[in-house]
């Protein structure tokens, strides 16, 4: 199995048991989360490449996962990607190299799609 089909259906599977549970906290922060990355003064385009420089920085797979296939929708170019990259590289410094490789294979199966 592809890793992005892997990633998407059980990041589906346990969003759905999460939210079945029915927890007003959590369900507030999902709705906050979906809601912050709409068209706005910012294109979505933007705000996903924001998160995902964010991930990047932050050392997250998961999330630098999902906002790669954010991305990927969104219709960022490799030479997008790889200029925010090495924006990441250079202010999360080299501890994001090995989230660079992972993100990196992770975007050459998706484009494969």
């Amino acid at each position: 199995m592809s890793q992005v089909k892997e990633f998407n259906e059980y990041r589906a599977k346990m969003n759905e048991k999460i939210l079945a549970e029915d927890n007003k906290v959590l369900k507030r922060f999902f709705n906050l989360d979906t809601n912050a990355y709409q068209e706005g003064a910012l294109s979505g385009k933007t705000k996903e490449l924001l998160g995902l420089i964010a991930s990047m920085v932050l050392r997250c797979d998961d999330c630098i996962r999902y906002h790669l296939g954010k991305c990927h929708e969104q219709g960022v170019s490799t030479e997008e990607l790889f200029e925010l990259l090495a924006i990441a590289n250079l202010v999360g410094g080299s501890i994001c190299i090995p989230h660079t490789r992972r993100a990196v294979e992770y975007w050459e199966e998706l484009q494969a799609q």
